[in-house]
């Protein structure tokens, strides 16, 4: 059975016909979720380990393991903007790109652009987001009202104008909302940063290999990865799978390579990857550039 609206069924008790043209209206009276551009992750850290350019976390909440990446350019503020250090026993939110490739292993592995430590005694929100020329988020769920007392930065402190946030993702710190929707708010504090598509550079690639794989590459940890078999059999060499991986070959050339693994092998010798090959779409390994640059030679 179909159900009427509120304002529909009183029309209908009146007798009512009058065309409520400036009425919004969706299809079958549902509100339309929107594509956001972020996804959060929560957890407590319960671990964290050094490594040669970044630091490694484990958080878990509830049973879910999850590991994470910080690094130099990762934004670490805690619930008011300020910038905070993560450490053990931390609640932390953390945003990643909705749509950015991910390496298919247990526990998951992410890295991601924001990450905010959560702390008990404040009664302030944040959200990671894209705002448009209206400033309404991408999901449609928060509109911000600002006005010229509002405080709009990038990383480094230095201002940007309200007009201009259409051109960033924003960090959006606030607290009491309408209770409307979407909801609003007039923000304390707002923190922008590239868009993902800015914030990556086309890389160079050797037109061999371009003409190969064309736009069919990855970045994962500040490397570029592409596609391991499609590179290796357009260069000649023999692919056969591992199950877990690849043997590929060609005269007295053999490479012996295993997802998940940053140790190969090459010949008789043991070489490393800074990034492990990994499934970054099904059925497709990804492996570094400067490994494959390096089966042209």
């Amino acid at each position: 059975m179909k159900k009427i609206a509120p304002l529909a069924l009183s029309v209908l008790l009146l007798g009512t016909v009058t065309a409520y043209a400036d009425q919004p209206t969706t299809e079958g009276n549902e509100e339309v979720e929107k594509a956001a551009t972020f996804i959060q992750h929560r957890g407590n850290i319960t671990a964290v380990e050094q490594r040669e350019n970044a630091k490694l976390f484990t958080a878990q909440l509830e049973g879910n393991v999850f590991n994470f990446y910080v690094d130099n350019k990762t934004l670490v503020f805690d619930e008011h903007g300020n910038e905070a250090e993560l450490k053990t026993g931390d609640t932390i939110s953390l945003s990643i790109y909705a749509d950015q490739p991910m390496i298919l292993i247990y526990p998951p592995q992410y890295a991601p652009p924001v990450v905010i430590v959560e702390k008990d005694d404040t009664a302030n929100s944040v959200k990671v987001a894209q705002f448009d020329e209206n400033f309404l988020s991408d999901d449609g769920k928060l509109k911000l009202n600002l006005n010229e007392e509002s405080v709009i930065v990038d990383s480094k402190g230095e201002k940007v104008a309200a007009k201009d946030l259409k051109n960033y993702s924003a960090i959006v710190f606030y607290g009491p909302t309408t209770k409307s929707i979407p909801a609003q708010t007039a923000p304390e504090k707002i923190i922008v940063f590239p868009k993902l598509d800015d914030e990556m550079e086309k890389p160079e690639i050797a037109q061999e290999i371009q003409e190969i794989i064309g736009e069919d590459y990855k970045e994962v940890d500040g490397k570029i990865m592409v596609p391991l078999r499609t590179v290796a059999e357009e260069l000649g060499y023999k692919v056969v799978s591992t199950g877990k991986g690849a043997v590929i070959s060609k005269g007295a050339l053999s490479y012996t390579i295993t997802r998940g693994e940053k140790t190969y092998g090459h010949n008789r010798a043991l070489k490393h990857f800074d990034v492990a090959p990994a499934l970054l779409e099904e059925n497709k390994t990804y492996v570094e550039y400067d490994f494959v640059k390096g089966l042209l030679k």
